[in-house]
């Protein structure tokens, strides 16, 4: 069996165990009750949200693409994207989909740099997490030491990004190379040309939208988060999904939430209830991806 297989067994272990820790130290029956009350409006309308980080997604792929001079236009754009999302969600890598829109867009611009847009647009987002995380938690323990330094942090990462961006440097040695080719590839993909306006946009709006279809996945279990309790326990528990170590995030965010949610009054049964149905509605609004594979097979003449 090689390495790969090897990673893809382990990932779908860790996550089932996870689940089951989550399940025993809680008890399963209450994470049910929980769950037995659901109200579906709530569960469409994250899923709508989940959907519309989507595509608001595609479109800053497509606009990263475009500024790194790889063309690439918005229908197929939000196809690949779509797909990309699905196979990510179903998929125990957790970016299999996102390794085959670039296998796919290598025709236009080759391998190489049809890589560069993927793991650029990736970035961007987890760089925007990261941000609206430590702001939540600045907010939550203000003014706490916790609370002092998460704002610390916020400041200086925006503050060293937007130094390394606007002036990009070559450093002597091959590390210095490479990490200057890096910060000019992020400088012409973000700021470069005046497309940080649409960056900074599409960006803020995409977490706003995962944080709006989390938020909706509380209600549709009873969960009532008020705003400051909502932007400090949900990019915490997006992010415990980043960790490469389960499928999809199952299971860590599982159990991030029952850690974090009673700390903003939410029984930690509710929390886990909450988390699966975000999850449901995160593989309910990535279905339509579906649809790529099926009309590129529609799209390819019978034989004679």
């Amino acid at each position: 069996m090689t390495r790969l297989r090897w990673l893809l067994l382990l990932r779908v272990a860790v996550t089932l165990a996870a689940l089951a820790l989550v399940a025993r130290a809680l008890s399963a029956e209450a994470i049910a009750d929980a769950l037995r009350g659901v109200r579906p409006g709530w569960v469409a309308l994250a899923a709508a949200a989940l959907a519309a980080q989507i595509a608001l997604s595609a479109l800053r792929w497509q606009r990263t693409a475009g500024a790194l001079g790889v063309p690439l236009r918005r229908g197929p754009a939000l196809g690949e994207y779509w797909l990309a999302v699905l196979g990510n969600t179903v998929l125990p890598g957790g970016v299999l989909g996102d390794v085959g829109r670039a296998v796919r867009l290598r025709a236009q611009a080759g391998l190489g740099a049809a890589a560069e847009t993927v793991v650029i647009e990736r970035l961007a987002g987890q760089l925007v997490l990261a941000f609206a995380t430590a702001l939540g938690v600045a907010a939550w323990f203000w003014p706490q030491p916790l609370g002092l330094g998460a704002g610390a942090g916020a400041g200086g990462l925006a503050l060293l990004l937007w130094a390394a961006l606007r002036k990009p440097r070559t450093l002597p040695g091959l590390p210095g190379r490479m990490l200057g080719r890096l910060l000019g590839r992020l400088r012409t993909a973000w700021v470069a040309a005046g497309i940080w306006r649409a960056q900074a946009g599409l960006s803020a709006a995409i977490v706003l939208c995962n944080l709006l279809g989390f938020w909706a996945a509380a209600q549709a279990v009873g969960v009532t988060l008020p705003p400051g309790a909502a932007l400090f326990v949900l990019p915490l528990t997006l992010t415990a999904m980043l960790l490469p170590v389960s499928v999809n995030g199952w299971g860590l965010r599982e159990g991030a939430a029952a850690l974090l949610w009673p700390l903003a009054g939410v029984a930690p049964a509710a929390a886990v209830a909450a988390s699966v149905i975000f999850g449901l509605s995160a593989l309910i609004a990535a279905l339509p991806g579906v649809v790529v594979p099926l009309r590129a097979a529609r799209a390819v003449p019978a034989p004679d």
